[in-house]
This record gives structure tokens, C-alpha cells and sequence, in this order.
């Protein structure tokens, strides 16, 4: 049986740790017998409709200082897109033509819901044309929505940080002795699960946050200015953090702003964090601040969990493996089998699970008042914090892998 070469891609938005994905997957794949040559797509399924391909054989095979820095770098060496398949004949049979090609025999996508839909799409109609190119997913997000998963790669990292700046911000209000607020924005437009993991930052040494607010539970503001000012009477500094997403009982975003959307749909928010402080100082009138850390909890890899950096590798590894033994049409996926100890399993699923779908944390895991998580919720997040991420450093800063390519034009393939 001739060799097959494989493409990977990466799609929607970064984490601190999707290159690991790429790394597990590329490396493993350098070792499979059955697999030739290993391309990269850049910018997703859009830059394959352009042929915009890298060699990555060229760029990481043998060379293990560069598969280092990738592990540990943020966002996508590859770039992203926000492309949406049309689901046409035309657009199916372009896609496939470039797949013979290239004599690929495996393609990979490593993304969120919509990415997974994109390896549902294309091995549905392989499927209905006897293509034997196997499609698998690797999974990734911060939002950790994805269902048919324990926990989403990237996830682990997001809620280090926000727990991490959470807990110093504590320390910096904490020196004045007058009345302030500090509202700190999440991302997690339908989830709250990183909202949720600042209540790490509470545990040993800060009294912060003392409340927090998920979109699973509805926003009521005159419920909400209660809540402050009971924790005003208790403390000078109270430090809130809301996700995006919040919404009130009728299901509107209180950061919507108007009603843009996305190529997907998705409501773009912004602003959860402004329109409480405005609330706040017309209603109490101390002294209140928003901050957003914005891309900072996605693309931050210097304190990345490396636990998430090795489930994410681990991810790219299962999905080739996958792959090579005749599996099309799954994602890799992890499975948690104990808390303490923690222990995890590793294996595929279906994809047509996750395509299109979101995980949100359990009401029971979000405290009565709705202001709070539960033990149940920390028993969840804790392990996925866990270890320090060895980076390299060059002069003093992370040396990450270089992706100057990224801002340049990028030329189509040729061998």
C-alpha cells in the first residue's frame, strides 16, 4: 500500500496551548510508516481553498528545539479563519480535487464547535463519495464548551491566569483603606467556566473575588447592586468578575451591543464589565473600575498549566494514531476517571457530538444566590492548573516559535 501525506490546519480563536495540539500531531506523524509528507494549512480550510500550505517536514522533522518552542508557544503557527463551509456540491468537489492533489490520505482540524462541524462536513460527503481521506478533530477552546469532553485543551491555562491576575489584583486594592470596586470581564459568551475558575484565586491568601457572575444563572441588576453593597459592609476592596456572556432572565446579553454577529451567528459581545461600572457608580458612587484582560487569558503562555500543555500534545498524538488506524469522522477526547489522584483516559468520539454543540457548567455547580461556584465546580478546575510549563527564554523573554510568516503574503504551495 503506498504512503499518504496528511494536512492539519487550526481554526477560530488561540490558545496557550493549540500548538501544542500541533506539535503531538506532527511529531507523532513524523513516526507513522504510513504517512509520507506533513502539510500545514495556513489560515484553515480557507487557506487550503487558496493552496497556502507549508512544508512542515521541513520546518520541525528532527529537529527538537523547534517542536519544543512550538509546544510551548501561544495562539496558531498556523493562523486561523473564521470561514464557514457553504456546504455546496461545488465547494465539497474543489475541496477533495485539492485533497488527490496533494495525495493526502488525512486530514486534521484542530479547533471549537464550528471547526469540529467542518470535519463532520467533509467526512460525511467523503463517506458519500468512497473517498478513503480519513477526517479526524483535535480539540480545542477556552471557552471549555465542548461537549463529549472532559475539559477543553486551553481551558486549564485560561483559568490559571484569570485566577493568577484575579489574586493580584487582590494584593494591589487591598493596600487602600477607602471603598473600591473592581470588575473583571471574562470571556465565555454561552459557558462561564473561566469566570468560574477566578474563585481559585480565594483559596490560601486572598480574600478575592467575592462574587462572580456566569451566564448560566440570570443577571438581574437590582439583585446585583444588592449583592455589592452587602460586600461593601464587609470589605473596603470587592472585586467581581462576570463573563461575556451574562444575560438577563429574558435571555439578552447585557454586553450585547446592538446585534452583530459573526460568520457563525455568534453574537459578538463586548462590554459586560463597562455597563456594570456605569451601574455601579450611579447607584453606589464609589470609587469602581472595569478591567478586561482580553486576548491576554487566550494567548498568555509564560504561566500556560502544563497540564494542559501534555493533555494538549497528548490530544494531536491520539487523533493521528486515530487516524492511521482507519478512524475518520471522530475527535480526539479525554475522559477523567478520578478527581485525587487525578487521571485521565484518552480516545476518540464521534464528531457529530461536539459539531454545533455547547457544555455548560451544571446549575448545582453555581451557588444558590447565583454569585458564586461550589466546591464541586474547584474539585473540577483545580487539577487543570497544575504544574509550571518549562519555556524556553532567549535574552530574558519567551522564546517563542517565530510566525513572521503569518504577516506576510503567503505564496501557493509548490514542491
Amino acid at each position: 500500500m503506498s504512503k499518504k501525506n496528511m494536512i492539519i490546519g487550526q481554526s477560530g480563536g488561540p490558545t496557550a496551548v493549540i500548538n501544542s495540539s500541533l506539535a503531538g500531531a506532527i511529531d507523532c506523524a513524523f513516526k507513522q510508516d504510513k504517512i509520507e509528507k506533513v502539510y500545514g494549512m495556513i489560515n484553515g480550510i480557507e487557506g487550503f481553498l487558496n493552496e497556502n500550505l507549508l512544508d512542515l517536514n521541513a520546518s520541525f522533522e528532527n529537529k527538537p528545539y523547534m517542536m519544543n518552542c512550538l509546544k510551548h508557544s501561544p495562539a496558531m503557527y498556523l493562523g486561523s479563519c473564521r470561514y464557514k463551509l457553504g456546504g455546496t456540491e461545488d465547494e465539497y468537489k474543489q475541496i477533495f480535487a485539492l485533497l488527490e492533489k496533494y495525495n493526502i490520505g488525512y486530514f486534521f482540524y484542530i479547533g471549537g464547535n464550528d471547526s469540529m462541524d467542518t470535519v463532520k462536513q467533509l467526512s460525511e460527503y467523503a463517506a458519500k463519495i468512497e473517498s478513503d481521506v480519513k477526517f479526524v478533530g483535535i480539540p480545542k477552546t477556552i471557552d471549555n464548551d465542548l461537549v463529549g469532553i472532559d475539559h477543553s485543551p486551553g481551558f486549564g491555562s485560561a483559568a490559571k491566569y484569570i485566577a493568577s491576575c484575579v489574586r493580584e489584583v487582590a494584593y494591589d486594592t487591598s493596600i487602600y483603606n477607602i471603598k473600591s470596586i473592581h470588575i473583571i470581564e471574562t470571556m465565555g459568551r454561552d459557558a462561564g467556566w473561566i469566570a468560574g475558575s477566578a474563585a481559585l484565586a480565594k483559596e490560601g491568601t486572598a480574600l478575592a473575588p467575592h462574587l462572580i457572575y456566569l451566564p448560566e444563572v440570570a443577571f438581574s441588576t437590582e439583585q446585583f447592586i444588592k449583592d455589592v453593597n452587602k460586600m461593601l459592609d464587609k470589605y473596603n476592596s470587592v472585586i467581581i468578575v462576570v463573563s461575556e456572556g451574562i444575560r438577563d432572565k429574558d435571555g439578552n446579553y447585557i454586553s450585547a451591543e446592538g446585534s452583530k454577529t459573526d460568520k457563525f451567528g455568534h453574537i459578538m459581545l463586548s462590554g459586560a464589565g463597562e455597563y456594570l461600572k456605569s451601574v455601579i457608580e450611579e447607584k453606589i458612587g464609589c470609587k469602581v473600575r472595569a478591567l478586561e484582560p482580553g486576548v491576554l487569558q487566550r494567548s498568555t503562555a509564560h504561566i500556560a498549566s502544563l497540564t494542559d500543555i501534555n493533555e494538549a500534545f497528548n490530544l494531536g498524538e491520539v487523533a493521528v494514531k486515530a487516524a492511521v488506524n482507519g478512524k475518520t469522522g471522530v475527535f480526539s477526547t479525554i475522559k477523567r476517571t478520578n478527581d485525587s489522584p487525578y487521571c485521565v483516559e484518552y480516545g476518540t468520539e464521534d464528531v457529530r457530538v461536539v459539531a454545533n454543540a455547547v457544555k455548560t457548567v451544571p446549575r448545582e455547580w453555581i451557588n444558590e444566590e447565583g454569585n458564586y461556584v461550589t466546591e464541586e465546580f474547584l474539585n473540577y478546575v483545580r487539577p487543570l492548573v497544575v504544574g509550571i510549563a518549562q519555556v524556553p527564554y532567549r535574552n530574558g523573554l519567551p522564546d517563542y516559535i517565530d510566525v513572521r510568516h503569518l504577516n506576510s503574503k503567503v505564496q501557493k504551495y509548490t514542491e
